[in-house]
């Protein structure tokens, strides 16, 4: 038997025994295994997005700016063909994209403004301790989870020409009744009140998230300096969430640059399309949809997404920029 000499006085000990083959091919696959779990497997539990992501997103993508490169009319297949940068050529002097970019952005600042006020201003009251605090919460959300469709066509009934109630509020305070579908301005306001009825919910709830997370240390000696609430709120709350601010004016700038379900409903005529009578409420989601769809031009269809997607990807670019500057107090 193999011994070993111990420390000074004491007496001689056996050597650990060693261990068998087997053993040792376990724990040398345990120590493999360990370091392919750790190693590897995060990458194995978030795979399946980028598989769905691949599939239904960046495929879907690269075919749509394949297909904006040729001439593709479901109307005539015997046209199809290679058309380079034509289609882009052609958008750029296109009067109705550009009168469709227009309304976009012009529905944009006239439901963004107001949207985005009256959301921080209750996230500021709902940051306060309210009685049944959770149950307004929860209402202010009830909106943004309606079906979009439903709430448009109810909306549609409100701004009906003889019957809505917007008319009969007009004439009840002396005011003439209004053709919210016939101009500009008045299809803009109704499609802003909308949009707003329906997001200012969803943005109150970022809001308010972004207050709770600031120390109330700081309101506590604003307080002790004299500091009212409303003074607080604006000279306080406002400046310390500006990132969040900056963040949800970009968000729903890009969600205008997709507005289509509005549009479309509140037409008078909704299979063609059009946006009104004179396209004075045309979004450019809604003239791509006619473009692809009514007209059976894809190629042309794609192009304009594509160029929707540079849009969309340059305000998300500004978006960062201005949220790192901010965060960093510059």
């Amino acid at each position: 038997m193999t011994t070993t000499t111990g420390r000074a006085g004491a007496g001689p000990r056996e050597a650990p025994p060693t261990p068998s083959p087997s053993v040792r091919d376990e724990h040398v696959w345990r120590n493999r295994f360990s370091k392919w779990d750790v190693k590897y497997m995060p990458y194995v539990l978030i795979s399946p997005f980028f598989v769905l992501f691949g599939v239904f997103g960046l495929f879907p993508l690269i075919y749509n700016g394949v297909v904006s490169l040729r001439t593709w009319r479901l109307d005539n297949p015997a046209a199809d063909g290679w058309a380079g940068l034509q289609n882009y050529r052609k958008l750029f002097g296109d009067s109705d994209f550009w009168n469709a970019l227009y309304n976009t952005f012009g529905i944009f600042v006239v439901a963004t403004i107001p949207q985005l006020l009256i959301a921080l201003i209750l996230a500021g009251l709902l940051n306060r301790k309210l009685r049944a605090t959770t149950t307004f919460r929860m209402g202010v959300l009830v909106p943004y989870i309606t079906p979009i469709a439903a709430s448009t066509l109810i909306f549609g009934a409100v701004f009906a020409n003889r019957y809505g109630i917007a008319n009969q509020l007009l004439k009840a305070i002396g005011l003439d009744p209004v053709d919210w579908r016939a101009e500009r301005w008045s299809s803009w306001t109704a499609i802003s009140i909308m949009v707003d009825w329906r997001w200012i919910g969803y943005m109150t709830l970022i809001y308010l998230a972004a207050m709770q997370s600031v120390s109330r240390d700081i309101y506590e000696a604003a307080a002790i300096d004299g500091a009212g609430p409303q003074r607080q709120f604006w000279s306080l709350t406002v400046p310390l969430i500006r990132p969040t601010i900056v963040f949800t004016a970009v968000i729903a700038t890009i969600g205008m640059m997709q507005l289509f379900t509005e549009p479309l409903l509140f037409d008078s005529n909704t299979a063609a399309a059009s946006g009104g009578s004179a396209h004075q409420f045309q979004t450019v989601a809604l003239l791509i949809y006619r473009t692809g769809w009514k007209d059976l031009n894809l190629g042309y269809a794609a192009a304009m997404s594509w160029v929707m997607f540079v849009i969309i990807v340059a305000l998300a670019a500004v978006n960062a920029f201005l949220t790192n500057r901010l965060g960093r107090g510059k």
